[in-house]
Parts: C-alpha cells; sequence; structure tokens
C-alpha cells in the first residue's frame, strides 16, 4: 500500500488536562478547525498547519502543569501576528498584542510576539518563516 505522504511530515501534539475543553479553546482563541475527534485525542489544524491535543494515559509524557513546567515552545507564523496574538489574549491566553516586535534576523525584519495558553504553553507568533526559502 503506497503511502500518502511524499515527503516526511512533522506534527506536534500538546499535552492537555481535558482535551474537549482545550478543542473548544483553540477553535475560539486561535480560529482552529476540528479534523477529528476520538476523545481523548483531537487533531486541529490552523489555516493549514495541522496539530494534535491529547490527554496523558501514563504513557512517558505530562500536561505542563503535571510536569511544572512549560513542556512545549509552539512556533506559529501567520500573515498578521498582532491579530494572531490578541486573538489569543481576548479569549483567555496571558500575554498582549503588544507583546509583537520586529527583530532583525538572517531573513530580513520579523515581526513575533508571543503568549501562553491556558493548558501552559508558550507560543511564539511571527510572520515569516525562517523554514521557508527565502525571497
Amino acid at each position: 500500500m503506497a503511502s500518502e505522504a511524499s515527503h516526511p511530515v512533522i506534527s506536534v501534539m500538546l499535552a492537555v488536562p481535558d482535551a474537549q475543553k482545550a478543542t473548544e479553546w483553540y477553535k475560539r482563541a486561535l480560529g482552529a478547525t476540528e479534523l477529528w475527534n476520538m476523545g481523548q485525542v483531537v487533531g486541529l489544524e490552523v489555516e493549514g498547519a495541522p496539530f494534535f491535543l491529547a490527554e496523558p494515559a501514563n504513557n512517558g509524557w505530562d500536561t505542563p502543569e503535571m510536569a511544572e513546567t512549560v513542556t512545549a515552545r509552539i512556533e506559529l507564523f501567520a500573515d498578521d501576528p498582532d491579530a494572531f496574538v490578541e486573538r489569543a489574549v481576548q479569549a483567555g491566553a496571558s500575554g498582549s498584542a503588544g507583546s509583537v516586535q520586529e527583530h532583525h534576523r538572517p531573513w530580513g525584519i520579523h515581526r513575533q510576539g508571543g503568549f501562553h495558553d491556558p493548558f501552559g504553553h508558550n507560543w511564539l507568533v511571527g510572520d515569516k518563516s525562517p523554514l521557508r526559502g527565502r525571497e
């Protein structure tokens, strides 16, 4: 049977204590779309970028609250990082839309700011990905 992927795909799965509650927050705060839902594991995407939420089940990983530290830093790139951060903050994330600042990077001027979601994950939101080809 042939694989659908023509190249490797890397995904992020965020540990959350309640996948359904977190799903609703990510939909409201980030405009996420639900791809599928198996109860304790949910596939979401934000503007075509997929990620997963899951409730750990004593299987070698845990939520930031249980680990007592941030367990992931998510880097998201969007056309309007100011609006993206503001939407998350208005939905209950900690941070501020004023956190988006200009940074000089090898790939040009990069606007980036961030927030912490209510589940303990640190998000950085920028306008230009260093992972894409340079113009």
